[in-house]
């Protein structure tokens, strides 16, 4: 009776919203109307009100939302008479149309999210067998060693536990080239792999032919293990010792449970975050699909596999034939097809990883290029719509995440519309400055509060448009490309640990330049025309607004693109370390700060006399039973004074597997100070405070920007530091 109560009281709730979201007023109405709606939404947002106070507010930011869309489809629409508007204006309005069903589709997806308890507990009898599964095509041994050693040292039963090289770089086909060079570097790879993988207690395995890439690979693995549960990792994301605790248990609970996903975390910033110096400071990027949208996709059984960093059962990807191989974004394929057979999924949010990112902005784009093509993929050969088994909400979570990837279309017509009317004199959008106001100005707050309420931990204001706009100027032809072959897109390794040694452009710079010289000449057309056209002020001044907000994006994407010299040819990770520095007869105690994978910072007592290049010796005496007793061979690099000590940097020198075991135990055995960063940089910005900084940083980063454009010259993909 209840719940009868319950349906009949939405049904009469959405009844009312409809007849209130159709109800033809005067503009001064819909400004009564949206000042009482965003002055509620604000005072929620500014107290930070949950439970129903959340559901009004998005309640009120709906209303607003569909106001608007009414609105503009009903009365601002060129006549079909003039189809220079017209054509135009119907393609701004499929923009916009675009832009709000992917808001109430992220907005469904985030709309009760999860908070999951810590996995059950097992046994060392309870426990299943698990294979680790460390795909590789081109990176280098020492990366590789790192990674392999973190997931043999994670604590689990030692006779469950058997951990795979994949390795794609020393195949048949490749040993077997009738191109000398490619055979011999594969050769010489395969059989440094063999040994590092002889000397670190782990499998190693390669496969005939290169098939179907990243998935066939994975499959391969499949076809040569056993275990009941298959973790992935990839090559350069290295795991904690309790990665497997805090997941296993989850299988023991859902016998229909495929998949358990866990966050990406990185150690590195990417190009954006590197070259506008945010990565300290401004969550990544990355946090709010990790921090908010995967909790929310868990709550609709509808979280998927991301490539790395999770566990899944093998007698479900058994049954579905091993990894997906269709489209090139094998991860989110393969859960598709699995949930769409019944099988569940489950995230955990802790990140139990640690791993790279790219670090040029070629090697950016080349990773999100792979990421919207295989979602194109998707989208078009297995529609989530058209996918049979879904449920309706996993159809409306898998769609939200295909459909995403369409973005770059509305942000370049967004880019360059006001442009038509500013250089063109076109009408595409019939309505006064007073309605503007009312309807559209609206709808931007209530948009921006939404947004802002729903993501503000994970993403400062105006920071995705920023990330949209670097990203479009090349995902835009890759669409296009992949809409008239969706079969032809091919995988492409994201290369990782490439780095600039010095300050330069981009070699994809100049694309921005000429956008950002295109809207700046509209700027300056804007300043002409309100002098000499008073009449058409009021349109004039929206669309120069709207035109000096790309104006801004643009400058601050020349920052993005002026890559700064990475003075690190590896990334170090704090750690809490102990150790005795052995230095010419001299024992000294010392605290380790940071390790990496070329060296460690460590402070000592004292003002020892250290010499530059000296050779030494640090036993670590950590408590950690992997790493209490060995013993690493350093060199002096550099020394610092700081009162009644002395900071220490050195360089490892000829390292042995089981230094690697060393190192990675000091930098991944234990995340919490990685973690604890991460929390630090999840603070919230205002709208006002993050605009102001948003309109700081561009004005700085395009004075950079064109600095670079005249005195830096444009450079390769950079030295390899891996």
């Amino acid at each position: 009776m209840l719940r009868l109560f319950s349906h009949g009281l939405y049904l009469l709730t959405s009844i009312m919203a409809v007849l209130l979201v159709l109800q033809p007023v005067g503009t001064d109405t819909q400004w009564s109307i949206a000042i009482m709606c965003l002055a509620v939404m604000f005072g929620i947002k500014l107290l930070n009100l949950q439970g129903y106070w959340r559901h009004l507010f998005f309640a009120l930011g709906a209303l607003l939302v569909l106001r608007y869309v009414y609105w503009r489809t009903t009365a601002t629409i060129p006549d079909t008479n003039n189809l220079f508007d017209f054509v135009p204006g119907v393609m701004i309005y499929g923009a916009e149309m675009f832009c709000v069903v992917m808001l109430g589709l992220s907005l469904f997806v985030i709309s009760r999210p999860i908070r999951r308890p810590p996995a059950p507990r097992l046994s060392a009898e309870e426990a299943p067998t698990v294979d680790v599964f460390v795909p590789s095509y081109n990176e280098d041994a020492a990366l590789l060693a790192l990674t392999l050693s973190a997931a043999k040292a994670m604590i689990y039963p030692e006779t469950k536990l058997t951990v795979y090289l994949l390795d794609d770089g020393g195949t048949d086909q490749k040993v077997q080239s009738p191109d000398a060079t490619v055979a011999e570097v594969a050769m010489r790879r395969r059989e440094e792999l063999q040994k590092l993988c002889g000397d670190l207690g782990v499998q190693y395995l390669t496969r005939a032919r290169n098939l179907h890439a990243k998935a066939g690979n994975l499959s391969n693995g499949l076809l040569h293990s056993k275990g009941e549960l298959v973790v992935v990792f990839d090559a350069d994301h290295a795991p904690a010792r309790d990665f497997l605790i805090e997941t296993v248990g989850f299988f023991a609970r859902d016998p229909k449970l495929f998949l358990v996903q866990t966050p990406h975390f990185f150690i590195n910033p990417d190009p954006v975050e590197k070259n506008l110096s945010t990565f300290e400071r401004m969550p990544s990027e990355n946090e709010m699909f990790y921090g908010m949208i995967q909790k929310g996709l868990d709550k609709w059984n509808a979280s998927f596999f991301c490539g790395s960093a999770a566990l899944l059962r093998r007698t479900a990807l058994e049954q579905a034939g091993g990894f997906a191989g269709t489209s090139i974004t094998e991860d989110c394929e393969t859960a598709l097809e699995l949930h769409a057979t019944g099988w569940n999924s489950l995230y955990v949010e802790k990140p139990l990883i640690a791993g790279l990112q790219p670090e040029t902005f070629s090697a950016f784009i080349g990773q999100r290029t792979r990421w919207c093509t295989g979602m194109m993929q998707i989208f078009l050969m297995k529609n989530p719509m058209l996918k049979r088994g879904l449920t309706l909400a996993q159809r409306a979570c898998y769609l939200s995440s295909a459909m995403f990837w369409f973005f770059p279309i509305p942000r370049m017509v967004f880019l360059f519309a006001p442009l038509l009317f500013i250089f063109f004199n076109l009408k595409v959008y019939n309505a006064t400055v007073s309605e503007f106001g009312a309807y559209t100005c609206a709808y931007l707050a209530a948009a921006i509060l939404l947004q802002s309420y729903a993501y503000g931990r994970f993403r400062w204001p105006w920071v995705s448009e920023l990330y949209e706009y670097v990203q479009s100027v090349y995902l835009l032809p890759a669409i296009f490309s992949v809409l008239k072959n969706p079969s032809r897109p091919t995988f492409n390794v994201t290369a990782k640990g490439e780095s600039a040694g010095e300050d330069r452009l981009s070699t994809l710079a100049w694309p921005y330049f000429a956008i950002f010289a295109i809207l700046l000449a509209g700027a300056l057309t804007v300043v002409y025309r309100l002098q000499y056209e008073p009449e058409a002020a009021g349109i004039l001044m929206i669309a120069g607004v709207w035109n000096l907000f790309n104006l801004f994006m643009a400058g601050l994407a020349l920052g993005v693109v002026s890559e700064r010299r990475e003075r690190r040819g590896t990334h170090r990770v704090p750690t809490q370390g102990r150790g005795q520095l052995h230095i010419e007869g001299a024992a000294l105690s010392a605290q380790i700060l940071d390790v990496s994978q070329g060296g460690m910072l460590i402070r000592v007592a004292g003002t020892h006399s250290l010499r530059m290049q000296s050779l030494a010796r640090l036993a670590v005496t950590s408590p950690e039973a992997e790493v209490a007793g060995s013993v690493l061979p350093v060199k002096i690099v550099n020394t610092r004074f700081e009162r009644n000590s002395q900071l220490v940097a050195m360089s490892f020198g000829e390292l042995q597997a089981a230094h690697y075991s060393t190192i990675s135990a000091l930098m991944f055995g234990d995340l919490r100070l990685l973690r604890n960063a991460r929390m630090a940089r999840q603070r919230t910005r205002s709208v006002l405070a993050g605009t102001i900084e948003v309109m700081a940083w561009a004005l700085g980063h395009t004075l950079r920007g064109m600095s670079f454009a005249l005195f830096r010259r444009t450079a390769g993909t950079g030295t390899s530091n891996s």
